[in-house]
């Protein structure tokens, strides 16, 4: 079915900052009751970064995340605003949270992020040909670096260690793009 079964009533504006919005919908559900919808509007695209070595070595950013009050390993990840082309907000971010920047850059997919609550997309890149230089992370971001061979990455996502969704569908898309060239 590619006919939307949902009717919008009313949209009422709950929350908004620089990055997020928070709409509450009252709607006609696709059962043609009354009900309400959430939606989390971003402001930015959702960017990550496989990187590739000569090696064969990528890079993790390790974090303190807040909303899961836990430690996540993930890809070099930030946003774009929604101007601008995504490749150019990857390159910017790469920059920023590890110091690398990559001569080679492949788009590997597209993704929407928890499409049932968020209209998020994500942009997912693999950068080859590095160069290395100087972090300069946000004042909010405190990192942590590791590099390790991707099929060591790939590995600590098949056994629920790498949990962050743009890390796993990145690294797995990556490892399987390098398999069929």
């Amino acid at each position: 079915m590619e006919d939307n079964p949902w009717k919008l009533v009313k949209r009422t504006r709950a929350y908004e900052n620089p990055w997020i919005a928070i709409d509450h919908d009252d709607v006609i559900n696709a059962a043609g009751n009354p009900g309400i919808y959430g939606v989390v509007r971003f402001e930015n695209l959702a960017i990550g970064i496989v990187t590739l070595d000569q090696n064969g070595y990528t890079t993790l950013v390790g974090q303190w995340r807040y909303p899961l009050e836990r430690y996540s390993w993930e890809i070099p990840e930030g946003g774009g605003p929604k101007g601008e082309a995504p490749i150019e907000a990857a390159k910017r971010e790469l920059l920023e949270e590890t110091g690398i920047t990559a001569k080679k850059w492949t788009k590997l997919l597209e993704m929407d992020l928890s499409n049932s609550v968020t209209d998020e997309r994500a942009f997912l890149f693999l950068a080859e040909d590095l160069s290395e230089g100087t972090a300069a992370p946000e004042e909010t971001e405190v990192f942590q670096i590791k590099r390790l061979p991707l099929a060591e990455a790939v590995q600590l996502v098949l056994k629920g260690e790498i949990r962050d969704s743009m890390a796993v569908v990145g690294l797995l898309a990556a490892e399987r793009f390098l398999n069929q060239r």
